[in-house]
């Protein structure tokens, strides 16, 4: 009987949907076979779909040649974020924003350290005092000059601006007077400007974010104090040096620290790529924490950390480092300016002509003012002049972006700030397309010199460092300690401990030249040129194999004419006294005679034809004579 009930019930379910319990029934919802539920994936949806957007743009961008000759990158995508901006808009939803966290936090940092890390290291040096005067100098100069000047407009009394006090004027300045890194590299990249240029307008925009966050902090102060004092002034001072040097000692701790821990990577190189990207990260969140210079921190993180890091890790970890920060910093870029487009219709805006209009005009003017009086004042010690093309050039490159977005958008008082967002945004528009767009006819018309596509070989490079070494040396026989002796002395005992195996005892140039010769090894693969080296190669052990070896008797024949006919400089280094340089009379006396002596005794060997087997002899063994030439010599 209970067999009928079971067969009946299963029955009774596929006919009604119905599940029988003896004299009960209870419903049952049929199995979903799909279902949706977007809120679930919603955040990492978005993000994925707003990448994927940007990404998008950027390939359409580079693939049509028209629109990439006519149009900035940077000018294309903030049209596609006013384009997405608008249909959101148009469909009532809330659109998202640039707010400062997101801004600070994961789409800046990747720029910075992209830019760090692979920072040309020596012409950034070499114009170490300019761009510091451009930088520091320059910065406070357009800060106080827009500040000022905006407070006499807002003075006018058609303009409607009577409640913009002084301090709230100077805040403003503050905002908007740095040069934006991000809209730089965006567009000097482009334009292929030469190295000079290119590192004057960029390494200021990477160091005067410690001036704008000292100023930026100070006047927001002030304006809600509403009294300044001498002592707060001097506080100011303090402060500027203490956000700067504080983010290049935790950068150059943290720098240190990354490159220690790539001593003990060998086991796991998998993982060393992530090493150089936490403690960057960390770097720059560490000087966040303190109120310190996020930027120059990031800035010093990487320069410190990458020859050490190079030297440990591995050639996949290092191609992995190169292109994951590249692809890293290109997304964050694309997104930073897709952004701006699309907060720009978010609003909410307070337009006032008069600000606006001033606001631009004021920022040219302080820009070409202070380039050219900055100019005309560091001239006189530069060995490479400034021309007015380059002047220009400087001036018409100082670019606005999302850095005076973002802090404007940390104002509290709502009503200037949207007063003062809106008057940022023309500002940054008018950079962007204008001068960004322009800056490229105004270089071919002016002729201006361009960044050589040819890379260097590796005998440039070699000879170049060879000329560092040579400076080196020239420094301690003077007795003056420059900065190629200290760098000297810093390398030497760093490399100790911050470099594993041989490498941390082999000189710096044979360590540089093996770095050349791999990064070329390197290049000649990636070219699809590497099908050539294994013939190369087996030519030159050919060739190799076909030199026949010098015999014992005459490698010592000439070793014994080196020996008599080299000068022994380092018996010259006896009598070296530092502050005196003169010529010791009783060494020159032994010098005269050794060299007569050596002159008949050279005499002799021409005459029994010993100088002219020397002269004859094979390429071998010139190899081995110049060989024997360091032994002696050392």
């Amino acid at each position: 009987m209970g067999h009928y009930v079971v067969l009946w019930c299963v029955s009774a379910f596929h006919r009604t949907g119905h599940v029988c319990r003896g004299d009960s029934t209870t419903h049952r919802k049929a199995f979903p076979v799909l279902s949706f539920n977007y809120d679930h994936v919603k955040t990492p949806f978005e993000i994925s779909l707003w990448i994927l957007l940007a990404l998008l743009m950027k390939l359409g961008f580079h693939i049509i040649p028209r629109v990439s000759s006519i149009v900035l990158e940077s000018c294309l995508l903030i049209v596609v974020g006013l384009l997405i901006g608008g249909i959101i808009k148009a469909i009532k939803q809330t659109a998202p924003v640039l707010d400062s966290k997101l801004f600070f936090l994961y789409l800046l940092p990747p720029i910075i350290l992209d830019a760090g890390y692979f920072l040309p290291i020596r012409p950034f040096t070499e114009n170490m005092g300019t761009i510091l005067v451009f930088a520091v100098v320059g910065t406070l100069w357009n800060a106080a000059f827009i500040g000022g000047m905006m407070y006499g407009v807002c003075q006018i009394e058609g303009a409607q601006l009577g409640h913009v006090d002084l301090l709230s004027c100077l805040l403003f300045g503050a905002i908007i007077s740095a040069v934006d890194p991000v809209a730089v590299l965006a567009v000097f990249e482009e334009i292929h400007i030469n190295e000079l240029l290119y590192i004057l307008v960029f390494g200021e925009s990477l160091l005067n974010d410690a001036v704008t966050v000292v100023l930026y902090h100070l006047f927001e102060e002030f304006s809600h104090a509403g009294i300044v004092t001498v002592g707060d002034a001097f506080l100011g001072v303090v402060c500027f040096f203490v956000v700067s040097l504080g983010g290049v000692m935790v950068g150059t701790i943290y720098g240190i620290l990354g490159a220690f821990t790539s001593r003990f990577t060998s086991h796991t190189r998998v993982i060393e790529p992530l090493f150089v990207f936490l403690y960057s990260y960390m770097a720059y969140l560490s000087a966040e924490v303190f109120h310190l210079s996020g930027i120059m921190s990031l800035i010093a993180c990487g320069v410190t950390m990458r020859p050490y890091v190079e030297a440990n890790i591995s050639h996949k970890s290092y191609t992995t480092i190169k292109y994951f920060l590249k692809m890293w910093s290109s997304v964050s870029e694309t997104l930073i300016f897709i952004f701006l487009g699309v907060s720009t219709v978010a609003g909410p805006h307070a337009w006032n002509w008069t600000f606006v209009i001033f606001t631009v005009i004021l920022c040219l003017v302080s820009r070409v003012l202070g380039v050219m009086g900055l100019t005309y004042i560091i001239n006189k010690f530069r060995i490479v002049k400034l021309t007015k093309k380059d002047q220009f050039i400087v001036a018409y490159g100082g670019l606005r972006g999302a850095i005076a977005f973002s802090l404007g958008f940390l104002l509290t008082n709502n009503e200037m700030k949207n007063m003062f967002l809106t008057a940022i945004i023309t500002v940054i528009f008018f950079t962007v397309f204008v001068q960004g767009m322009t800056i490229r006819p105004l270089v071919e018309l002016l002729a201006v010199k361009k960044k050589e596509e040819s890379k260097t070989s590796i005998n440039e490079e070699i000879h170049t460092q060879f000329l560092d070494h040579l400076l080196t040396g020239i420094e301690d026989i003077c007795g003056h300690y420059g900065h190629h002796h200290w760098k000297d002395k810093y390398d030497a005992y760093v490399k100790r401990w911050l470099i594993v195996g041989e490498r941390s005892t082999e000189p710096q140039l044979i360590s540089f030249y093996n770095k050349m010769e791999m990064k070329q090894a390197m290049m000649l693969v990636e070219s699809g040129s590497a099908a050539k080296l294994p013939t190369l190669m087996s030519a030159a052990t050919l060739h190799r194999r076909a030199i026949p070896s010098i015999s014992k008797s005459r490698e010592e024949e000439i070793r014994k004419i080196l020996r008599a006919n080299l000068q022994k400089t380092r018996q010259k280094l006896y009598s070296y006294r530092r502050h005196d340089l003169v010529m010791d009379p009783f060494e020159d006396n032994v010098s005269e005679i050794r060299f007569r002596r050596q002159r008949a005794e050279m005499e002799k060997r021409v005459s029994s034809n010993t100088v002219i087997e020397f002269v004859n002899i094979s390429s071998v063994e010139v190899q081995e004579i110049s060989k024997c030439l360091c032994d002696c010599t050392w």
